[in-house]
């Protein structure tokens, strides 16, 4: 199993997204400060989020104002 990795802009924070890929190749998702919730996407699927967050298409949903 890979190693979960986060963010380098979260410093020593226990509050944030952290991501890997799975043994089956799946990509899984969950928070630091719940780790036994884990979301697991396709590599294709996984892609598509990081481009449209990327573009943007993401920033209403959060505030961005750091």
């Amino acid at each position: 199993m890979n190693e979960w990795q986060r963010s380098t802009d979260t410093g020593n924070s226990n509050e944030c997204v952290e991501a890997r890929f799975g043994n089956d190749g799946s990509v899984e998702v969950r928070e630091s400060d719940d780790p036994d919730i884990v979301i697991r996407t396709t590599p294709r699927k996984w892609a598509k989020f990081l481009l449209g967050a990327k573009r943007g298409e993401f920033d209403h949903l959060g505030d961005f104002s750091d």
